[in-house]
């Protein structure tokens, strides 16, 4: 979730254009006969053509379509991948949609972009959406990231690899995690899978860096990411990779590397969303009594606050206030129980309402997750955080074989240099 790039140099450039009449660019109208068309452009979710995140979202326009005759939706959604580079042509190009899902809203609202949320929500609908979530898409005190996804973080762990190498429960804090990776990798497996390479650095980063009290920002909200608390963090990650007890070149291993050898048997420790559960059903390997989930372990304690990661909507007013109605009809419908369910279902992720969440907690395979979200830090809202966030993402890896103090250093000069 959440791939993002730096845009605010760009937005800015061309939100005066665009603003002062331009309009959107991606095919989005109001003709004379009192229809409007509006462009909805998102991230795709899926793994392939049958489980496109295109076909959710053209369910959901053709529905709407039945019962709002006069307004029609055009949906196209990007793979994660291409996502970042296609939203970045959108906006040198001025062709803003009227509805993007996939990014976060500060970049935008700094430029004057976008609606607020009270502007496209209904009142029962926006205080639906979980206020955690909610309060992360302010920028100056003002809601413009509307959540549509979410998930949190917990500690995956293989019980047959725990088995073998005599280990009886999950570890509580990191001395633990050691002490059972060093046990599992003399069974001939990797004891822990630690990602911090470029796909998302920045998750498994935060999640050590909340086991010993640090984080992102400090209590006053400023950047704080060399604190001495991270760097004594980052210290111990190095230390564990040093000592073989991770896969090899952590600073070079992505998600999705670490989540797939999980699923193969391979390793017996990683940090995941609901969204390692797919991958271990696809391959095929690890039946349901063989991995649990527990909460993720903390230097003296596992974490009473783990990572909650969400993907926004927002709203773009770049055709003016003609597409301001239509656009609040859609995000209410959008938001409806049924649309959330059927997403969270189909990509193992968590949703945003309130209600939603109400139902899927049901389900004993994401309650644990669920249960977690009302304890859980977001990432900073910051209005430069992408660009912070990127550069967690391709250089903190060099810590790990490297001096931590000095990557940590690097990227709170550049945090703060742009807050």
């Amino acid at each position: 979730m959440r791939q993002r790039l730096s845009l605010g140099l760009v937005i800015g450039a061309a939100a005066a254009m665009a603003l002062a009449g331009c309009g959107s660019g991606s095919g989005s109208g109001s003709g004379s006969s009192g229809k409007t068309t509006l462009s909805f452009f998102g991230a795709d979710y899926g793994t392939g053509p049958a489980n496109s995140t295109t076909k959710y979202w053209d369910a959901i326009a053709t529905a709407f379509h039945k019962a709002n005759p006069s307004i029609t939706v055009n949906v196209q959604t990007v793979n994660w991948t291409d996502f970042p580079n296609k939203v970045q042509t959108l906006v040198q190009n001025k062709q803003f949609p009227d509805i993007l899902e996939g990014d976060t809203a500060p970049q935008f609202a700094q430029s004057h972009l976008l609606y607020s949320d009270q502007q496209v929500l209904s009142p029962a609908v926006l205080h639906n959406l979980m206020p955690t979530f909610l309060k992360d898409g302010q920028y100056q005190g003002t809601d413009y990231g509307i959540p549509f996804t979410t998930s949190t973080r917990a500690l995956y762990y293989n019980k047959k690899i725990f088995a073998k190498a005599g280990i009886s429960s999950p570890p509580k804090t990191w001395d633990q995690l050691r002490t059972d990776a060093a046990a599992i990798k003399a069974k001939g497996y990797i004891g822990y899978g630690m990602p911090l390479g470029s796909e998302e650095a920045q998750a498994e980063l935060l999640l050590w860096f909340l086991g010993n009290g640090g984080g992102y920002l400090s209590a006053g909200g400023k950047y704080d990411i060399n604190s001495p608390q991270n760097v004594a963090s980052l210290n111990f990650m190095k230390q564990l990779a040093a000592s073989g007890d991770t896969q090899p070149n952590p600073g070079g291993t992505d998600r999705k590397t670490v989540w797939a050898q999980f699923a193969q048997g391979k390793i017996g420790m990683v940090l995941g969303s609901p969204a390692v559960i797919p991958i271990i059903q696809q391959a095929g390997v690890l039946k349901a009594a063989d991995y649990g989930t527990a909460d993720v372990p903390g230097k003296a304690s596992p974490l009473s606050d783990t990572l909650g990661v969400h993907d926004d909507i927002v709203a773009f007013k770049a055709a003016g206030t003609s597409h301001q109605a239509a656009i609040k009809q859609f995000l209410d419908f959008v938001y409806q129980d049924k649309w959330q369910l059927q997403f969270d279902n189909e990509y193992d992720l968590l949703p945003a309402t309130q209600s939603a969440a109400t139902t899927m907690a049901k389900d004993a395979t994401f309650s644990a997750f669920l249960g977690n979200i009302t304890n859980s830090i977001n990432y900073p809202s910051l209005a430069n955080w992408t660009s912070v966030e990127n550069m967690i993402k391709t250089q903190v890896g060099q810590a790990i074989t490297g001096n931590p103090a000095q990557v940590l250093g690097a990227i709170q000069q550049t945090a703060s240099s742009g807050s």
